[in-house]
């Protein structure tokens, strides 16, 4: 009886089953209108998929609450919810194109919109474009595909070789916020302290994401505060994360300089898996492995055994006859040692990366959709100092390096980062609950080094340390976020109505840890009288006043507004409140409008305020840095905000002088205006102009440094062993004005090839509008000249670097013609000019401006078999360097054999002459890379 009753329930169940599936027939065909054969189409979250015929027909039985995943070679994967239908043709768009795809970032609408539908500009760089080229980290990708953003790798700047600064529209790398499928990301931890683009600033990381992990970037042009919070004035880019289900993908690089330096290793894959219908996992993973490239010339130093303290010709030596003994005698030692004056390694830095990335979701039941994603990455690197001559005896151990030494920096940095959600429909409300956890830690090691205090004989040689643990920093970000949104529509005379509202809570926290004990400690060791240099050269390891453990919190509510007031007529209105625990609050809005003027053409703009809150890092960060200047090594505080050096009330020395009077750090704001254009033929071209100001009060920067030489500043430093100090402060008023132009055409030639063209660029302007010199003692000082402290507080160098030490100017030109299963692509980016100024406007004479160049890459493509493709190409095809540093032997009184097609420039350092050939960093200078890359798809 049991078993006669079974029977029936399994047929019913069988028949149930069967009934919840639907046949979905349809087509897969180009923008255009051209069939795609071969394409895939998926149920999202199986490995239930058919391919397109030859006449790109499919037929599938599926779930009518399914979504189906389609995707071609070439073009942008599309999500299409079937929604019950049995019936559906689906229209792929090219992916070489940064336009016309859907996009979410700007906007809370449960519905995305095209890019061109948009009230504010979006780019979107798609999988297909990252993997293109020969850039293999997120900020190069970005710096050649979007013109609006900047990044080029530093050299010779401690922590900045490994972390590269990074800019959108002219601005710092603190002033762009950085999401992770929505969501925000935590920032690096580091702090960046030396004469870089972006002193003073703390941006975040791109480069620990895997590229194979991402599925697009999307790089909003428009100030967001008043939608995301602090940082992102100049605008947002959302790094949304790979969520296949189905299907393995790999690949594998190499390439090189045609100096046979840079080597790049690469490999990468990425898998989805099904969960039985019920969601999806994606995991990435990546080994990267950078080899360092070197431009340094032969060294110049006119007595590297026989001068002073950096190489120059001692006072005693009055006469030039007295001069050119010394240097005939220097140079006999040069050769009889065996000194190699190449002793300078000027270049990117090696570094050394493995990292991982997932990305899920899971359908619970009930209507409860868990997601996460998150990952882990762990790279190194090595960067090289200033080299010491064995003429600095201040700064060596002569018995352990009696030619000297190049000391170096060795990294490593940690970052881990977690997402986890829960969604679910309430009274037709989607309620989106999320957590989200960042960790960024970046280790100093130095080697190759001395401490120069330290106790020195022959017969100490090998007991004292020339490798040390300098210590670390560390940065902790945690968010929560409750979000409600509802898509209403007909709300009287309102064609569509989107609510959106929800709360935030967020923890940060800033550590810096001390290095050993010999990497800071001033051993007593006296050179003619003086004081060693204490701790270990090129980067003294932060000593335990220096060591810091802070934390505050932010409480932020939200409310968006999005309507399509009229078939004509989309409006956006968006407002944020936020409240932080260590300097108060702050109030943003934005309202946005888009209008039809016809089907192909829409004006849109913008008017909002925003904010960024000042770092912890900017607030806390305390260091002791060894810097030189004029070839002479000078110990440089870096002191933080809340320091009674910087604030009133401070005695120093017993003088009675009090401190700087500087007041505590508070938030930047900021006012956006943007009006535009956008304009489409509905076939392949689309066209956007967008226009922008951003006004910024209160901007925080680092100060210039302070130096002994005026009697206030050694009054207050007192007995400190420093000779220079500088620190935070909200110094300057800004005002940057630029225009973004991105067009695009897509050309259908023959049944099988086509045709992508795009041209895209940005030009901006920032200049210092004003300054704030919210000091009662700089403001009381009347010294004349450059010594007055005013002058000092941001002076014409740090100005210059603000204003034009990124470029001002960029376009991308690029097209892509593909064949069947053939393809070439080419790109050429136009970097515009920067400039440079020296501290001193009596020295204005060494000013330059390095003129705009362009760089240009190619790349052959053939795809071998369905699952193997092959790329080989060039960056920097014609082999383009950036200008040389001006020729200026007059300006340097010591150098009496100086060689006209050597280099100098006082804004490095003066013992560094004719080694540093190039100083403008538009786009690096390692000239011509070739490349081969290998990509499978299982």
């Amino acid at each position: 009886m049991r078993k006669r009753l079974l029977t029936p329930l399994f047929v019913v169940a069988a028949l149930a089953a069967h009934a919840q599936k639907i046949t979905v027939t349809g087509r897969v065909l180009s923008a255009s209108g051209e069939a795609q054969p071969g394409a895939t189409v998926l149920e999202r979250g199986t490995t239930n998929g058919t391919a397109a015929n030859a006449s790109g027909e499919f037929s599938l039985s599926v779930s009518p609450a399914a979504t189906l995943t389609v995707s071609a070679i070439g073009f942008a994967t599309q999500q299409v919810a079937v929604n019950g239908r049995t019936s559906l043709d689906v229209r792929l768009v090219a992916s070489a194109t940064d336009l016309g795809d859907v996009v979410i970032t700007g906007s809370r609408a449960s519905e995305g919109r095209s890019n061109v539908l948009t009230t504010a500009p979006v780019d979107v760089i798609s999988a297909r474009e990252i993997k293109a080229f020969a850039q293999t980290d997120v900020s190069q990708v970005l710096t050649y595909a979007a013109p609006s953003f900047q990044s080029s790798r530093q050299s010779i700047s401690d922590g900045t070789d490994f972390v590269d600064p990074a800019s959108l529209r002219g601005l710092g790398p603190d002033q762009v916020l950085v999401l992770v499928n929505g969501k925000r990301r935590h920032n690096s931890a580091l702090v960046n302290i030396n004469g870089t683009v972006g002193r003073g600033s703390v941006g975040t990381d791109l480069n620990v994401i895997p590229t194979a992990s991402i599925k697009r970037i999307e790089v909003l042009r428009d100030g967001a505060a008043a939608l995301y919070g602090s940082d992102a004035i100049a605008g947002v880019i959302n790094i949304q994360l790979k969520d296949d289900s189905t299907g393995v993908q790999a690949s594998g690089l190499y390439g090189q300089t045609t100096q046979s330096d840079g080597k790049t290793e690469q490999a990468d894959f990425n898998v989805g898996i099904g969960l039985r219908g019920h969601g999806f996992l994606d995991v990435s993973g990546q080994f990267l492995n950078r080899g360092y490239t070197n431009r340094a010339f032969s060294d110049t130093t006119p007595l590297v055994y026989l001068g002073n303290n950096g190489g120059n010709y001692p006072a005693s030596a009055t006469t030039e006859q007295s001069r050119r003994d010394l240097k005939a005698q220097d140079d006999a030692l040069v050769a009889s040692n065996g000194f190699n004056r190449v002793d300078l390694r000027v270049g990117q830095s090696s570094s050394r990366n493995f990292g991982g990335f997932l990305n899920g979701e899971y359908r619970l039941g009930g209507g409860y959709t868990v997601y996460l994603s998150g990952g882990a990455s762990y790279r190194t690197g090595r960067g090289p100092g200033f080299n010491r001559l064995p003429s600095q005896p201040t700064q060596s151990d002569l018995n352990l390096f009696p030619n000297g030494f190049l000391p170096f920096i060795n990294t490593t940095i940690y970052d881990q980062s977690a997402i986890l959600g829960l969604r679910k429909d309430f009274g037709g409300f989607a309620a989106d609950l999320s957590n989200t956890f960042g960790r960024n830690e970046l280790d100093y090691n130095v080697d190759g080094s001395v401490n120069a205090s330290l106790p020195q004989s022959p017969t100490l040689v090998g007991l004292n340390p020339t490798s040390f643990y300098a210590g670390k920093l560390a940065f902790l970000q945690n968010t929560t976020n409750l979000g409600f949104s509802r898509r209403y529509t007909e709300v009287g005379p309102l064609a569509t109505l989107n609510l959106a509202f929800g709360g935030e809570f967020r923890i940060d926290n800033f550590q810096i840890g001390r290095g050993e004990y010999a990497s800071y400690i001033n051993g007593g060791r006296l050179v003619n009288g003086g004081p060693a240099a204490s701790g270990s050269q090129v980067f003294p390891g932060y000593q335990p006043q220096d060591e810091v453990n802070k934390s505050r919190t932010n409480l932020a509510g939200y409310v968006d507004l999005e309507s399509d007031i009229t078939e004509k007529l989309l409006v956006h209105l968006a407002g944020r409140a936020e409240n932080y625990s260590d300097f108060g609050g702050n109030v943003s809005g934005q309202a946005a409008v888009r209008y039809s003027l016809i089907d192909a053409i829409a004006l849109r703009g913008s008017i909002g305020n925003g904010f960024r809150a000042p770092s912890l890092q900017q607030r806390y960060f305390t260091n002791t840095s060894t810097q030189f200047v004029s070839g002479v090594a000078n110990q440089v505080l870096t002191v933080n905000n809340d320091n009674p050096i910087v604030r009133n009330g401070y005695t120093a020395g017993g003088t009675g002088q009090q401190g700087f009077g500087v007041e505590s750090l508070k938030q930047e704001k900021s006012t956006n205006y943007s009006v535009g254009l956008t304009a489409r033929d509905g076939h392949g071209f689309t066209l956007t102009v967008d226009a922008y100001q951003i006004d910024i009060k209160d901007r925080i920067v680092l100060s210039s440094q302070f130096t002994r030489t005026n009697p206030t500043v050694a009054a207050i430093l007192g007995t400190l062993p420093v000779s220079r100090v500088q620190f935070f402060a909200n110094a300057v008023n800004t005002r940057t004005q630029g225009i973004d132009i991105v067009a695009n055409e897509r050309l259908p030639i023959g049944d099988n090839s086509r045709l992508l063209l795009t041209a895209a660029a940005n030009f901006n302007k920032t200049e210092v509008t004003s300054f704030n010199s919210s000091s009662s003692t700089i403001n009381s000082d009347q010294t004349a000249g450059t010594s007055n402290l005013q002058n000092t507080l941001f002076d014409r160098a740090q100005r210059t670097r603000l204003e034009s030490g990124n470029p001002r100017s960029k376009i991308n030109l690029s097209a892509a013609y593909t064949v069947g299963k053939f393809g070439i692509e080419a790109r050429s980016v136009r970097f515009g000019e920067v400039k440079t100024a020296d501290a001193d406007p009596a020295r204005a004479n060494l000013d330059q401006t390095y003129s705009a160049k362009w760089i240009t890459d190619l790349t052959l493509s053939a795809q071998v078999t369905k699952q193997v493709g092959l790329i080989i190409g060039v960056n920097n095809l014609f082999n383009v360097y950036p200008d040389k540093i001006y020729v200026n032997p007059r300006n340097d009184p010591n150098n009496f054999s100086a060689d006209p097609n050597l280099s100098y420039n006082s804004s490095l350092d003066n013992s560094n002459r004719g080694r540093f050939l190039y100083n403008a960093n538009q786009f690096g200078f390692n000239g011509a890379y070739y490349f081969a890359r290998v990509n499978i798809s299982l």
